[in-house]
């Protein structure tokens, strides 16, 4: 069997994740606190493009994938939860070490699923909240509200606390996520406000500065609980002849026109 030469390309994107979460790591702990949470977005950058360049060379693997995970730990677990708790959490004592936590033990258990109930490498969604998406709601929350010179409000900080124990539970939710939808033609024609909506925000977030990135995540946060919550009711509202994207075909979890 011939071995794929492009077998490393994913890998070396995993490999940068995980280092932008060591550096958001240090960050925190240095109180560079807008750094530390531009380098978790940074990490989901390339945990976004380990996945593309794997699908584009063709080299998706098990290995890629646990070491994937393993990155995803580092950089949307432990620096996500260092950075809250020195930001904030730590003025709660032994109670802030265990909100804090909770990023990083739900975050892995997420991923620990997601490996056990994995169905090749090419998913239209996931189940739960994905951990990146958890993560990069946190530091893009920081990005948002924190300035180095006035700090945050205590309302600011405050709202930290309901975000993080949320953000937790959803991700070992069972509630459907989108994925990020490929460049292509197809793409566009069976999903184009899905397409629309992730592309534009990518755009928006360059020319905001990152200022859009958290009202951004929130709106794909209440959008696939709210479709759950829809979905669960639709018997009891005598809705249960419309399209339910929980019985579509698991690879196209929604109706085209339905799609975000």
């Amino acid at each position: 069997m011939k071995r794929n030469k492009f077998i490393f390309v994913p890998s070396l994107f995993t490999v940068l994740n995980m280092i932008s979460g060591f550096l958001a790591i240090l960050n925190a702990m240095n109180e560079a606190y807008i750094q530390s949470a531009w380098f978790i977005i940074l990490a989901a950058i390339f945990d976004s493009l380990d996945g593309a360049m794997a699908r584009l060379t063709k080299s998706a693997s098990e290995f890629g994938v646990e070491l994937d995970s393993l990155a995803d730990v580092i950089s949307f677990g432990v620096a996500p939860s260092i950075l809250v708790y020195k930001f904030y959490f730590h003025e709660f004592g032994e109670i802030g070490i265990f909100l804090s936590s909770l990023l990083m033990i739900f975050g892995a258990m997420r991923l620990a699923r997601f490996n056990v109930e994995l169905v090749g490498f090419d998913k239209e969604f996931f189940k739960g909240l994905p951990i990146p998406s958890s993560a990069s709601t946190v530091a893009s929350y920081i990005i948002l509200f924190y300035n180095s010179e006035s700090g945050m409000t205590n309302l600011e900080k405050y709202a930290l606390i309901p975000m993080v124990i949320a953000l937790s539970l959803l991700m070992v939710s069972s509630i459907k996520y989108d994925t990020i939808p490929k460049l292509s033609l197809k793409s566009i024609k069976q999903s184009p406000i899905k397409f629309l909506y992730f592309y534009l925000g990518l755009i928006l977030a360059i020319i905001t500065k990152g200022k859009i990135i958290f009202p951004w995540f929130v709106i794909f946060i209440l959008f696939g609980a709210i479709r759950s919550l829809i979905n669960t009711f639709k018997p009891a509202l005598g809705l249960a002849g419309t399209t339910n994207y929980q019985d579509e075909d698991e690879n196209n979890p929604l109706p085209d026109d339905f799609q975000f």
